[in-house]
């Protein structure tokens, strides 16, 4: 975790703190980026343009403590954008041929899961358990109170779970 200091002269206009908080959080910003996108050239171009982005907007991040979420939100919002401009299928065929060399079944599951589930549920899965962002940290990113998100992590577990245990079922885990 950077420390504050080192925001705040980014914030300031210091351009080489702000390359230090990039580079910091740039492989986190990349996962976010591929699994929305699914697509690694598209992963690379979408952290390029969420850099400049948050470099243009540095100005406006109110919490130095909150640089991550704050980076993260923006990867996620660019990326919604592009699929919705693009009006995208989640899993196209290159993404399933290189997982399944990888032999990374349990991965795809996860994801054809994930993606039955809507916007809001994803997104919350993603930014607690694939990135780490504290549920605290999460009500601050959604302006909303940690108890609402809570109970919306519970409910997507709940159907996240629901839906993996119907595959079960169905004898395709």
């Amino acid at each position: 975790m950077e420390d504050s200091n080192l925001v705040e002269r980014a914030i300031k206009g210091d351009e080489d703190a702000f390359l230090l908080i990039m580079y910091e959080h740039k492989l986190s910003l990349y996962k976010t980026a591929l699994a929305y996108l699914k697509n690694k050239d598209e992963a690379i171009e979408a952290v390029q343009e969420v850099t400049y982005r948050a470099y243009r907007n540095i100005h406006s991040l109110r919490e130095p403590g909150y640089v991550k979420t704050w980076l993260i939100r923006i990867m996620i919002n660019y990326c919604q954008d592009l699929i919705k401009k693009n009006n995208r299928v989640a899993f196209n065929e290159d993404y399933i041929l290189q997982q399944s060399t990888n032999e990374d079944y349990q991965y795809l599951e996860i994801e054809e899961a994930l993606s039955q589930l809507d916007e809001t549920q994803r997104q919350l899965l993603h930014l607690k358990y694939f990135h780490d962002v504290k549920i605290k940290d999460i009500a601050v990113m959604w302006n909303r109170p940690e108890g609402t998100v809570k109970t919306w992590l519970n409910k997507a577990l709940k159907s996240l779970r629901g839906i993996l245990e119907e595959k079960g079922e169905n004898g395709r885990v």
